[in-house]
């Protein structure tokens, strides 16, 4: 069957196709990069958990701030109020997994953890992508000399709303935590030590409700079997 301009229907199907693959192309180009590509290493990585149930905690004049070369990620976990706690819309089940992970009782207000980057040798890489119908793609990459690799690695991927200092009452900037994947890396099955060993994981995650794509930002760090993070990297927008 032909079109009206003379043509096959499947090459005129197939050439509207690749006008609109393009065109999406196009516009993904035009919007800004988001990644740690020519950012600088963080040498300490300040985590900040809040119980929902401690509004005042939020607001507190003497929450530290982000030191030069400091991560910064903010957790509020659930508190004993539920859904009435002032700070549970922001509240996730994250927190308390990521508390778990480092051995410590959830606090019943506030609790911040310095951890040092012990190791410079690898290099991480994490980006994000543009929002699509309520998800955003997110990806964490990782590179160990293999001398150090014959062991499993944990990475953390968290999905954060970069909010800017005087948000709802906050004294400081804060790097709110919305979500969080983890997977994990065995490297033991490499062969040769003379390798760099590459691990990568991409995923789409879940936009919370309320959340401002404006604010996204990515932060990732990967820990050795013994939990010491050997790499930490957070996401820049750069470009239009």
């Amino acid at each position: 069957m032909a079109t009206g301009l003379g043509y096959p229907r499947t090459v005129w199907l197939a050439a509207c196709f690749l006008v609109a693959s393009l065109g999406f192309i196009d516009a993904a180009r035009a919007q800004s990069s988001c990644s740690s590509d020519g950012q600088s290493r963080p040498a300490v990585l300040l985590e900040r958990f809040i119980n929902a149930d401690c509004a005042d905690c939020w607001t507190d004049p003497a929450t530290p701030g982000a030191g030069r070369g400091t991560l910064i990620l903010d957790w509020v976990l659930p508190g004993g109020q539920g859904d009435n706690a002032p700070l549970s819309v922001v509240a996730t089940r994250d927190a308390l997994k990521r508390l778990e992970a480092l051995g410590i009782t959830p606090p019943p207000a506030s609790l911040n953890r310095k951890t040092q980057v012990q190791g410079r040798t690898g290099s991480l890489r994490v980006a994000r992508g543009l929002p699509v119908s309520g998800y955003m793609g997110a990806s964490i990459e990782f590179q160990a000399p293999a001398p150090g690799a014959a062991q499993t690695w944990t990475a953390w991927l968290a999905l954060v709303e970069a909010l800017p200092s005087g948000t709802e009452g906050s004294p400081v900037p804060r790097n709110l935590v919305r979500n969080l994947i983890q997977p994990s890396w065995d490297g033991r099955k490499q062969l040769s030590n003379k390798e760099r060993l590459r691990f990568i994981e991409s995923r789409s995650m879940d936009i919370p409700a309320g959340m401002k794509t404006d604010r996204a930002q990515v932060i990732g760090w990967v820990e050795d079997t013994q939990g010491r993070v050997v790499a930490a990297a957070q996401s820049r927008c750069t470009g239009k």
